[in-house]
């Protein structure tokens, strides 16, 4: 009996490492993204170089990740997620010494897009072992888990980063990640499960193809919504057009490839197909109120960049305190209905953000922010869980990567429309100058379109909710 309850304590403290290093990987991936932003100032000067040449320092990354999120996370169901995972983070911590050292810009550029392809394989394979270390019934208590160390990764960026590049340099921005990466590494090692025998160590099963044309439909629609520095010309739509008819010759490959990178089944399944729609919707609105909310607290609330970074800094902090509970309540009321409270919640947010600031000034921002951010973290943790909850094992790497896709795919979205639909509210071509009404029009017209594109997110979880219920009622009286 004693034994018994011996071992089953030793897989209790292994699960709970094996998630400590898994919510490090995820930590790491998400303050890459978030904290080289506050240094591309301090960059452009160390360069000699103009700022459309160092935001080239974030794109690289984020470019790298969602290109080739899709392809890592299949790589890890056939050639074993545990050596994927540990390739991917010394690749993070390699390619940051890297960063840190570089004498050219171009050479740190290149350092960063190696950064982001650990990243990615960070990114894709973290949720994808959630399924092999925890219970079913623990599941979404785990996606909270990621979800948190996610938000808490993107908050700490920007006030992490400027302390150490005020202390430091701009080099100490990337070197943080060194004895982070190293921990991860050493707790990955230790604590992950192992490998399947049955997995395969050659190419064999791997859709060469498929990858390259996904690659490229990716970057040209990557390319399309964040070149041209928020004006969308001629050479936006040639590269839009591009991605269309590679997405095109990509569908097509897939139909015909023994094995695809992506079957293209899975979108025949309500559950699945719902998640990455709603992911992307979902993700397009928060990277709004990223993009527009600086603007709008120093234009019409007169804020100045210490006030602006602190009134920012408090949505992804109520995400990471709310990420936990909201993993806790996926089990125990269910992925549907805390996805569909989480959404609602996001709706009433963006509806109400654009009235409350005019009369309580910043607490009136701040209160519809924590909302939007509260719902966004109940329907990450619940629409997660139902995404990768009932999937093969040998597609838990590539249907985490779409998972992955669909959320970077949001935020590229966001960055470019969402910012358009404010600069055409505003009725201004410089929003640094527009008056402060003109700014509160662009905020107003920003998140009404915010709240329609979560009522259509919400129609989504409604209908799939519906369909699911069917499907499993015919399924019993079958």
């Amino acid at each position: 009996m004693s034994n018994t309850v011996i071992g089953s304590v030793e897989r209790t403290a292994s699960v709970r490492w094996a998630l400590a290093s898994l919510s490090l990987s995820m930590l790491l991936s998400s303050l890459g993204t978030s904290i080289a932003n506050v240094g591309l100032p301090t960059l452009a000067l160390a360069f000699s170089a103009a700022f459309q040449q160092v935001q080239w320092v974030v794109l690289a990354y984020l470019l790298a990740i969602t290109t080739l999120i899709v392809s890592v996370g299949r790589l890890g169901d056939l050639f074993g997620r545990r050596r994927l995972l540990l390739i991917g983070i010394i690749l993070f911590t390699v390619a940051s010494v890297l960063c840190g050292i570089t004498p050219t810009l171009y050479l740190l550029i290149t350092a960063r897009a190696v950064q982001g392809l650990g990243a990615a394989l960070m990114m894709a394979l973290t949720m994808a072992f959630v399924g092999e270390t925890v219970p079913k019934e623990k599941t979404g208590s785990a996606m909270g888990l990621l979800g948190t160390m996610s938000a808490i990764g993107t908050a700490l960026g920007p006030s992490l980063g400027g302390v150490l590049i005020a202390g430091f340099g701009w080099p100490a921005i990337f070197f943080v990640n060194i004895p982070l990466g190293i921990l991860a590494l050493l707790l990955a090692q230790r604590y992950l499960p192992v490998d399947h025998q049955g997995m395969t160590t050659d190419g064999s099963g791997f859709d060469a193809r498929g990858t390259l044309l996904l690659a490229l439909t990716l970057v040209a629609y990557a390319l399309a919504m964040t070149t041209g520095r928020g004006s969308f010309g001629l050479h936006n739509v040639a590269l839009l057009i591009t991605a269309v008819f590679c997405l095109s010759l990509f569908m097509h490959a897939e139909a015909k490839a023994a094995s695809p990178l992506l079957r293209l089944a899975v979108f025949r399944n309500p559950v699945l197909s719902a998640g990455f729609a709603m992911s992307a919707l979902v993700s397009t609105v928060m990277m709004a109120t990223l993009v527009v909310g600086p603007f709008y607290l120093s234009g019409a609330l007169a804020l100045d960049t210490v006030w602006v970074g602190l009134v920012m800094s408090s949505g992804p902090i109520v995400a990471a305190l709310t990420g936990i509970p909201a993993g806790r309540s996926v089990d125990r009321f269910g992925a549907q209905y805390i996805t569909i409270s989480g959404l609602i919640g996001m709706a009433v947010g963006c509806s109400i953000l654009p009235m409350l600031p005019t009369r309580f000034g910043v607490p009136g921002y701040i209160a519809p922010l924590a909302v939007i951010t509260a719902g966004y973290a109940l329907f990450q943790a619940a629409n997660n869980t139902g995404v990768m909850t009932n999937i093969r094992p040998d597609q838990r790497g590539v249907i985490s990567g779409m998972l992955n896709l669909s959320r970077n795919l949001g935020l590229i979205t966001g960055a470019s429309v969402m910012g358009a639909v404010f600069a055409f509210g505003s009725a201004s071509t410089n929003t640094m100058t527009a008056r402060p009404e003109a700014v509160a029009n662009g905020i107003r017209l920003t998140f009404s379109v915010a709240a329609l594109l979560i009522i259509v997110a919400l129609v989504i979880a409604i209908g799939s909710h519906a369909l699911e219920k069917r499907s499993s009622h015919y399924g019993n009286v079958s």
